[in-house]
C-alpha cells in the first residue's frame, strides 16, 4: 500500500529525512516511534504530499504521490490532481483541526460533500453510522468546544473515515489529550486495525504499539534505525540508539 524508497526532505539547510526506505502492506498497522525531531511527522506529511519530497520516491497503492513519471523524469501533478489523490488518504492530526463553527455532524459530512461532491443524503447516512462507530451518536448536534479532547479526536477520526480512505495516517493522535482520555481514542484505532484498515501511526504509546502494531519502526535523525515485530523490538532492541531511547520511555 505504501512504498518509500530513499525519501529525502530538507527545510533549508536542515535535512529532516535522509533516505527513508519503508514498505507497508495492505491491512498492515505500522507504528512509528522515535524522539522529537526524528522526522516521523514530516514523513507522514510527505505521504499525502502536504510536504514535497526532495529526493527518492513515494507511492501509495502503486501510484506515485504528487508526481507522474515520464521516461526517467518526474513531473509534479497539478493541485487538483494532488487533491484527488490526497482524498484517498485519511489523516488525523495531534490537534483535532475541527471546524469550530460547524456541528459534529457537519464536520464529518463536509469533505465528502464539498470535495467528492457526494449527495448530502448519502453522506449524512454514512456520517450517522461513523459517529455511532466512534461512540458519539448522541453528540451530532454538539459543537467542538462542547466536547472533551478525546471526543474531538474521535470526531476527527470519523471525519477522516467519511472519505472512505484506503490508508489512514495518525500523527500522534493522543499527544494532546489528558491521560484519562487516551484510551478512548486508542480503542477506536484498535477497532480499525481489527477491521483491516491499513494504518501508519506515529505514537509514543508503547503498549498500544506492542498490542496493535504489525511492524514497529524506530526513527532517529531522519533515518530508520531499526524495524521489526513490535514485541521483538521493544523487548530486545538490536541497535544501541534504540536501546537508549526505549530505556527512557518504557
Amino acid at each position: 500500500m505504501v512504498r518509500a524508497t530513499q525519501v529525502h526532505k530538507s527545510f533549508g539547510r536542515l535535512e529532516v529525512l535522509r533516505g527513508i526506505d519503508l514498505v507497508v502492506n495492505p491491512g498492515e498497522v505500522l507504528c512509528l516511534i522515535g524522539p522529537s525531531g526524528s522526522g516521523k511527522s514530516t514523513f507522514l506529511r510527505c505521504i499525502n504530499h502536504l510536504e514535497k519530497i526532495d529526493g527518492g520516491e513515494l507511492s501509495v497503492d502503486g501510484e506515485l504521490v504528487g508526481y507522474r513519471r515520464s521516461g526517467d523524469r518526474l513531473f509534479e501533478l497539478k493541485d487538483r490532481e494532488v487533491c484527488g489523490k490526497r482524498a484517498e488518504i485519511g489523516m488525523v492530526f495531534q490537534r483535532f483541526n475541527l471546524f469550530p463553527h460547524m456541528s459534529v455532524l457537519d464536520n464529518v459530512m463536509s469533505a465528502p460533500v464539498w470535495v467528492k461532491k457526494e449527495s448530502v443524503a448519502a453522506t449524512r447516512a454514512r456520517a450517522h453510522q461513523l459517529l455511532e462507530r466512534v461512540g458519539l451518536a448522541d453528540k451530532e448536534k454538539s459543537y467542538p468546544n462542547q466536547l472533551s479532547g478525546g471526543q474531538q479526536q474521535r470526531v476527527a477520526i470519523a471525519r477522516a473515515l467519511a472519505m472512505q480512505p484506503k490508508l489512514m495516517l495518525f500523527d500522534e493522535p493522543t499527544s494532546a489529550l489528558d491521560p484519562e482520555l487516551v484510551g478512548e481514542v486508542l480503542d477506536v484505532i484498535r477497532a480499525l486495525a481489527l477491521e483491516g484498515m491499513t494504518m501508519i501511526v506515529v505514537t509514543h504509546e508503547m503498549g498500544f504499539a506492542r498490542e496493535v502494531g504489525d511492524t514497529l519502526v524506530f526513527m532517529d535523525g531522519g533515518v530508520v534505525v531499526e524495524s521489526g515485530d513490535p514485541r521483538a523490538v521493544l523487548n530486545a532492541p538490536q541497535h544501541e540508539r534504540t536501546k537508549s531511547f526505549l530505556s527512557k520511555v518504557l
